[in-house]
C-alpha cells in the first residue's frame, strides 16, 4: 500500500507525502483556511468548519477514502483524496479530488499526488478514475491531463459557483490500464530494453 515518499516540486522544493493520520487534523483544517472559498465550492463538504474535519480525522477509512497529503515542512500544501465504493456498477472506478494551496500551484504538486493516487488505484484493483473539474479550471485540467485523465465529456450549467452562478463542468478519466502501458513503455525505452 501507501507509505511515505519525497519528491521534488519544479521550484526544487521538496514535498512529502503520505497518507492523513488522526494528528493531522489541526493541520488540516489550518490547511483550509488558506484557501480561497471559489476553490473549495467543488467539495462536497464544508472544510471550513472544524467539526467538518474532526470527523474525518476521527473516522478514517481508508478502504472508503484515501486522503493523500502534500507537506513541506511539517504545513499541509496539498490533499488529493480517493474515493470509492464497494458494491454496485461502480466498484471499479474510484473518484478523485484534490486541493493544492495557492502557493503551491504551477509547482507540479497535484500532477504528483495525482499520479500517486493512480498508483494507488492499480494496486488496488480499480480500473478506471474519475474526476470532475469547473470548466473554467485551465490549472486543475492541466494536472488531470499530465495524470493520465482525458476529457470525456462536459455537463453544461451543471454546478453553481460561490456566486451562484450555474458552471459548467468537465468529466475526465483516468483508464488506469492505459497509464500503466504508457509508463511501461516509456520506461523500457529508458533502460534500453526492447519494447
Amino acid at each position: 500500500m501507501f507509505g511515505s515518499k519525497r519528491a521534488r516540486l519544479k521550484d526544487g522544493t521538496e514535498v512529502t507525502l503520505r497518507p492523513m493520520v488522526r494528528e493531522d487534523e489541526e493541520a488540516l483544517f489550518n490547511f483550509f483556511q488558506g484557501i480561497p472559498d471559489d476553490q473549495l465550492i467543488v467539495l462536497r463538504h464544508d472544510v471550513k468548519d472544524r467539526d467538518t474535519i474532526r470527523e474525518w480525522a476521527k473516522s478514517l477509512n481508508y478502504e472508503r477514502v484515501f486522503p493523500l497529503l502534500g507537506l513541506v515542512g511539517g504545513a499541509i500544501v496539498g490533499d488529493a483524496t480517493l474515493h470509492r465504493v464497494a458494491h454496485g456498477w461502480k466498484r471499479h472506478i474510484g473518484r478523485v479530488r484534490i486541493v493544492v494551496a495557492p502557493k503551491y500551484q504551477d509547482l507540479g504538486l497535484a500532477t504528483l499526488m495525482l499520479n500517486e493516487l493512480v498508483v494507488l488505484a492499480h494496486e488496488l484493483g480499480l480500473e478506471k478514475l474519475w474526476a470532475e473539474v469547473p470548466l473554467d479550471s485551465v490549472k486543475a485540467i492541466r494536472a488531470c491531463r499530465n495524470a493520465g485523465f482525458a476529457c470525456k465529456a462536459v455537463i453544461e450549467e451543471l454546478v453553481k459557483d460561490s456566486r451562484n452562478q450555474n458552471q459548467d463542468i468537465l468529466i475526465m478519466v483516468c483508464d488506469i490500464h492505459t497509464f500503466f502501458d504508457r509508463r511501461w513503455d516509456e520506461g523500457t525505452e529508458q533502460s534500453g530494453l526492447p519494447s
